[in-house]
């Protein structure tokens, strides 16, 4: 029914870059609030940015000032701006989506997830 596909990790090295996109698809009514979450080996998956679908943001204190979440409502894209990186930033990162589909209520939708490598 719905489908989030991310792009755009890699490695990078401390101090860099690095903007993941997610793009979400299928029989969507509305669209809520949208997150970027991220697990490093070994820890629990944290929420990393959040925002809403009037683009109200909110950030883990570890990535603010470094990060930025976006949105673009009518492709049903987020973003996430990642600068001067460090290596516990390592992490596979995924996006997630509050979606309300046709003739159901809202759930959450998880991507499949994207390598971020910030080597020192």
């Amino acid at each position: 029914q719905v489908q989030l596909v991310e792009s755009g990790g890699g490695l990078v090295q401390a101090g860099g870059s690095l903007r993941l996109s997610c793009a979400a698809s299928g029989t969507i009514v509305r669209v809520n609030d949208m997150h970027w979450y991220r697990q490093a080996p070994g820890k629990q998956r944290e929420l990393v940015a959040s925002i809403t679908n009037g683009g109200v943001s909110r950030y883990a204190d570890s990535v603010k000032g470094r990060f930025t979440i976006s949105r673009d409502n009518a492709s049903i894209t987020v973003s996430l701006q990642m600068n001067s990186l460090k290596p516990e930033d390592t992490a596979v990162y995924y996006c997630a989506a509050d979606i309300t589909v046709f003739r159901s209520t809202s759930s959450r939708y998880w991507g499949q997830g994207t390598q971020v490598t910030v080597s020192s």
